[in-house]
């Protein structure tokens, strides 16, 4: 009974219950960390929930009506009644009416989601069985980011979502993402910024994304590419661009993709 007045709660109040990761009974999208994923999620709160649902009551009502007034004891000799020109003419144009509303916005999501502004920062996504490697083309930045086991975790740390290297960007900040696998195909998914691409061997996709807000937020590979398709997750973590620019330049050492010089490397600890 607990849980059922839990999930109840949870469908009426989600954008105050949700976080940058799953919970438990959970219904609904995770709380929207930049404009793309509040358009999606205002999309399908405001026009396709109540479309659906008019439509659910509008056919469970037409059963209903149907059982009770074309029963047998009702209507001992049946219609034979097979064309009606009005309800055939309705029943056509009334769906396309409904899909050329939802088309619009959709469309319009889209597109924006498909135009990519000037990129501030640029990472690098290839999808490996079964991790992530990620690369800073700008940064001379290169790493690989596992999955923590259970048994390692930390306190507060989420089960199968944190990994070892996570992905650090600057909020309010434009940031590209080029993704791309190195054997079979997975996809690089990330509900809190609206983000998913499928990452295909031999082929860059191309997504971004502008986080809002500064905290650390997680997603997981969403094509099925292996047995241990469960245990690829992403994390991201959004900080200040000063917090940026100082882990820029631990990050430019210890995943220096290229050898670096004593003087390029004087240069870079003493920013």
């Amino acid at each position: 009974m607990k849980k059922l007045i839990f999930v109840i709660l949870t469908t009426i109040y989600t954008t105050s219950v949700l976080a940058n990761q799953p919970k438990e009974w959970q219904l609904g999208f995770q709380e929207a960390a930049s404009q793309s994923m509040r358009e999606i999620v205002n999309f399908h709160n405001n026009l396709l929930l109540p479309v659906i649902i008019a439509i659910s009551v509008f056919v469970l009502f037409l059963m209903i009506y149907t059982c009770i007034r074309f029963r047998a004891s009702r209507n001992p000799i049946p219609s034979k009644t097979t064309h009606n020109f009005a309800v055939e003419i309705l029943w056509t144009l009334i769906p396309c009416l409904i899909l050329i509303v939802m088309a619009v916005p959709s469309f319009q999501i889209l597109y924006k989601q498909d135009t990519i502004p000037k990129a501030e920062v640029t990472i690098k996504a290839v999808g490996y069985q079964w991790y992530w490697g990620y690369e800073y083309p700008d940064e001379n930045i290169i790493f690989e980011s596992y999955m923590i086991k259970e048994e390692d975790l930390k306190e507060n740390q989420p089960r199968l979502l944190t990994v070892d290297n996570e992905i650090v960007v600057p909020v309010n900040k434009v940031v590209k993402v080029l993704i791309t696998a190195n054997d079979v195909l997975h996809a690089w998914a990330l509900p809190s910024f609206g983000v998913k691409r499928d990452a295909v061997p031999g082929r860059i996709n191309e997504t971004w994304f502008k986080a809002e807000k500064i905290g650390t937020y997680y997603g997981q590979c969403s094509e099925l590419c292996g047995i241990q398709h469960a245990f690829m997750p992403i994390t991201v973590r959004v900080v200040s661009e000063e917090e940026y620019i100082k882990w820029l330049s631990g990050a430019k050492i210890k995943f220096a993709k290229e050898p670096i010089t004593e003087n390029e490397y004087k240069k870079i600890a003493s920013k």
